[in-house]
């Protein structure tokens, strides 16, 4: 009986969903730390939505499986299982258009599907396999976002979870990045970090504005093109940002993916 009760509960516990709302993590210790609206999802639907897969799309549903982390790889197969579409999906490249990546955190997810919206037709518009964190993240990771496949333009940007390194070791880390990247042969667009709320004590005043300054210097320095994401969104912070959140409302989410893809057009011109 012991045995069955066990077996019971397990099985209940492999294909259980959790219900509420979640608030994304913006720090690293958040994201180690934070409890995802979904425990697990249901194992079943879910090999039954990986057996229609192509091989290409298992490949990358198996990149997302090792790299999305306990937080977002729950929400994205929450998601999957829901019919949803998410910033993580499978695209299949039309190979007549250019390619591009985005590489961000949550703000970078949260403009994903605005911005491949908005360059539809016009480019393929991935992004990378996760919540890329800080600069130190990027160090260990770009590999396996750039992957082996060729760009035209990569997007980039980390800062928020940055918040709290001295600016030194900032631009220590974002040279190495920015000298990785321009191996790729792609053209390089510096995003700069979106404002973060003041009324906060998690986010001190002014420190997203130094490491965007100093940001700003590495980027002019090494020739990389700079999309102002602070500048053009600043004004519109009341009306766009969640109140004591460095994340956005679909507007302003809307309103983001309308400037990267202004930003991507410039430099496939």
């Amino acid at each position: 009986m012991k045995k069955i009760i066990c077996a019971l509960f397990a099985g209940l516990a492999l294909n259980a969903f959790a219900a509420g709302p979640t608030t994304e993590p913006s720090t690293g210790k958040e994201l180690a730390t934070k409890k995802t609206a979904t425990t697990t999802w249901n194992l079943d639907a879910d090999a039954k939505r990986k057996a229609a897969m192509s091989p290409e799309e298992l490949a990358w549903e198996k990149v997302l499986e090792d790299n999305l982390g306990s937080f977002y790889l729950p929400l994205y197969k929450r998601d999957k299982l829901a019919g949803k579409i998410t910033a993580w999906d499978f695209l299949k490249d039309d190979p007549k258009l250019p390619r591009v990546l985005l590489i961000g955190d949550s703000v970078s997810r949260g403009y994903t599907l605005a911005t491949r919206q908005a360059m539809a037709g016009k480019a393929n518009v991935h992004r990378a396999p996760e919540n890329c964190g800080p600069t130190r993240n990027g160090l260990k990771k770009l590999d396996v976002w750039i992957g082996d496949g060729k760009w035209d333009v990569i997007h980039f940007n980390f800062g928020i979870h940055n918040r709290r390194d001295k600016p030194a070791d900032y631009v220590r880390d974002l040279e190495q990045i920015v000298e990785r990247l321009k191996k790729t042969g792609a053209k390089i667009v510096w995003a700069s970090t979106t404002p973060t709320p003041p009324d906060t004590k998690d986010y001190p005043a002014g420190v997203i504005e130094k490491l965007n300054e100093e940001a700003a210097k590495v980027m002019q320095k090494n020739g990389v093109a700079i999309d102002d994401l602070y500048s053009a969104i600043q004004p519109k912070l009341s009306e766009f940002q969640n109140p004591n959140d460095v994340h956005f409302k679909e507007p302003g989410y809307q309103f983001l993916g309308q400037q990267v893809a202004k930003s991507l057009l410039e430099v496939l011109k």
